[in-house]
């Protein structure tokens, strides 16, 4: 059955104050792109051993350090999480400009706010994704993350230029200040959404310490759920090859092609329109030809063009090409990222939505980490044009992946099931599936499934009633949530935009 996405409705002051909060961040996060290393260099007068060390150290150590936390959100209310990450972030940011005027930064306290912007940012992407699905209506998730994903996308082809402007008449800190900033007026919008939030129903008691079996529940869910392991699998792989190849790819066009690097920057930047597009298009095209069909179509499509990216040439032929090939590219990640972002909060109940976001992102964020060193080390040994061949080929086995999961998508289009016994309450009411079955009935949304509510753990498949619509829920592409499909702020990552993580949405 097919539901129309109402791409041009209103979601609701609260979504739009989430929605503004998001765009603000967005705009300080492009800003101050690749502001780190320029920093490392710049400032610090780093090498490309330090640099490199600064780069992995974001990732991994930041990585690493989330893995407690997706459990801790899970069980906290997610606005003040969401309030907490933001502050933290603008303070750790702060803390180098002030260094920097007390002539006392260095490269140790660089390293350390990387890290611990990059473990709020996993936080902060878990506790989003969680507040956007009690935000929206189930029927409206795939027009919300279009809608992140379209702002995502125009601040990646804004900001960098102008943070580009600004670090070139003021230098890297003042992009850096820029960003904290944002983290400050994110934080305002945030808590404008007001209301009461709800105590999670599964919440611990005051001071009872989490098991170790929480630490592995996002996991656990993601890898036993027909539906979300084979696309977990596919995005995974598929951001780690793009983003594995970005660097190789520099030094191939930057080097040895003798591309300027206004023109690299403009090969990146140019092709983000595609993402814009896409992102609007999302919701118009699962109405049309059914969500499943355009995930499958989209999915594929979005690995047959790295392949091209190795026969890159110098001159303008070559930079043609390359834009052609990012473009495309980008606007099936703009399709393809929305529909993921809403098919994964479908498909995750809402009592392990943190869990299962943060699972996801820290993974993404290891594997690019680790394929990264993995394709620096066979451009050494192969040359780079080799390792982008490579990489391209490897992406075109990824598609499989999603036709496993053919069969997952293309089921009935419903929420995450729960036992049809389930008591469940929605921010102040109370009552049972069954006593409020007709009412949700009659309002055309699937039975006894309010906003939400949290999935039974033992779930039952629940029969399907004339008028039910989809119902399932779960955001580092990045449109997900907040900023589910964003890369680490200060992460001295390549322009490819977001969706290879994360959403970011992620």
């Amino acid at each position: 059955m097919r539901v129309r996405m109402g791409e041009g409705r209103s979601l609701g002051r609260p979504f739009g104050w989430l929605w503004a909060a998001y765009a603000v961040s967005a705009v300080g996060t492009w800003l101050a792109f690749d502001a780190f290393p320029l920093i490392a260099i710049t400032v610090l007068d780093a090498g490309p051993a330090r640099v490199s060390a600064l780069a992995a150290a974001g990732l991994l150590v930041g990585a690493a350090v989330a893995v407690p936390l997706g459990p801790w959100v899970e069980f906290r209310r997610k606005r003040p999480v969401m309030i907490a990450m933001d502050l933290v972030r603008c303070a750790a940011l702060l803390s180098l400009p002030a260094a920097f005027l007390l002539g006392g930064l260095g490269f140790v306290q660089l390293l350390v706010v990387s890290v611990v912007v990059a473990a709020a940012d996993i936080a902060f992407t878990a506790a989003s994704g969680a507040c956007l699905k009690a935000l929206v209506r189930p029927e409206d998730l795939v027009v919300a993350n279009g809608r992140l994903e379209s702002t995502n996308w125009t601040a990646l082809m804004l900001g960098p230029p102008l943070g580009g402007a600004a670090i070139g008449l003021f230098g890297p800190l003042v992009t850096v200040t820029a960003n904290a900033a944002s983290f400050v007026l994110s934080a305002a919008g945030i808590r404008a959404i007001g209301g009461t939030e709800p105590r999670p129903a599964h919440a611990p008691e005051t001071g009872a310490r989490l098991r170790g079996g929480d630490l592995l529940e996002g996991w656990r869910h993601i890898l036993t759920s027909p539906a979300l392991r084979p696309l977990f699998l596919n995005q995974i792989l598929v951001a780690g090859l793009i983003m594995a190849t970005a660097p190789v790819l520099a030094v191939l066009m930057l080097g040895r092609l003798g591309f300027a690097p206004w023109q690299y920057a403009l090969a990146f930047a140019a092709p983000c329109v595609g993402g814009l597009v896409g992102s609007r298009l999302a919701g118009r095209l699962a109405s049309r030809f059914g969500r499943p069909r355009t995930m499958l179509v989209f999915g594929t499509l979005r690995a047959c063009w790295l392949p091209g990216l190795a026969f890159v040439r110098p001159g303008v032929a070559g930079l043609v090409l390359v834009i052609a090939v990012e473009l495309g590219l980008i606007t099936c990640m703009g399709v393809f990222n929305p529909l993921q972002a809403a098919y994964r909060l479908e498909h995750t109940p809402s009592d392990r939505v943190a869990r299962v976001l943060s699972a996801w992102s820290v993974t993404g964020k290891l594997t690019i980490a680790g394929m990264t060193a993995l394709w620096g080390l066979l451009a050494g040994l192969t040359g780079p044009r080799t390792a982008v061949a490579i990489a391209g080929v490897l992406s075109l086995a990824t598609p499989a992946l999603l036709l496993r999961a053919r069969r997952a998508l293309s089921g009935p289009d419903v929420l995450t099931q729960v036992s049809p016994s389930a008591s469940v309450k929605s921010e102040g009411e109370g009552g049972t599936i069954n006593d409020r079955d007709q009412e949700h009935r009659e309002a055309g949304r699937p039975a006894g499934l309010p906003q939400g509510a949290p999935g039974d753990r033992q779930p039952q498949r629940p029969r399907l009633r004339e008028g039910d619509v989809r119902a399932r829920m779960a955001l580092d592409g990045v449109g997900e949530g907040h900023r589910g499909h964003r890369p680490l702020r200060g992460a001295p990552q390549r322009l490819r935009g977001p969706g290879t993580d994360a959403h970011p949405h992620e």
